[in-house]
């Protein structure tokens, strides 16, 4: 009987832990997909999205905030070289956030590193599948947003001659 009531216990702790199934990784990505390898070209990469959804962030835990969408708002397939960092950033009128599923299954978020905006480094990146979600603080709403794939700067950095890139 006891084996029973464990086993249910386990169950149920195991549904209950489970709230990152929220975000599925397994969806196509609404903004679509980038296949990159180190040194990529253009560098940053930008990517035109709308940010946020009805998904509280928060019940992923940790330092993740922000209303997201169910299904990745962009795919980045990454081929890791040596000494690049992979940085992901947003720039939006909106106070954006991050929610990223590592090529290594590890969840990262990220609100205002940059001012309002959020960046995730990855000073060693393994080689696979990023899923991203850009979300948008306070409030279940939509915002026009950039999205920023790069090995040496953040969206909200500027190019030589001050230019926004």
């Amino acid at each position: 009987m006891s084996i029973r009531l464990t086993a249910l216990a386990a169950t149920a702790a195991a549904l209950i832990a489970g709230p990152a199934l929220a975000q599925d990784y397994n969806q196509e990505p609404t903004f679509g997909t980038l296949n990159v390898a180190t040194g990529f070209v253009p560098d940053p990469a930008v990517i035109p999205l709308i940010a946020g959804g009805d998904i509280d962030a928060s019940s992923l835990g940790g330092t993740c905030n922000g209303y997201i969408a169910n299904a990745p708002d962009f795919r980045v397939n990454y081929e890791a070289g040596t000494n690049y960092p992979l940085i992901i950033s947003a720039l939006a009128d909106a106070d954006t956030t991050l929610v990223i599923n590592a090529a290594d299954g590890t969840w990262h978020c990220n609100d205002d590193s940059d001012g309002l905006n959020p960046v995730v480094t990855f000073t060693s990146p393994q080689s696979g599948q990023y899923d991203i979600w850009v979300g948008i603080y306070g409030e279940p709403t939509t915002a026009m947003a950039g999205l920023y794939i790069s090995e040496v700067m953040t969206g909200g950095q500027t190019m030589a001659g001050g230019e926004e890139p």
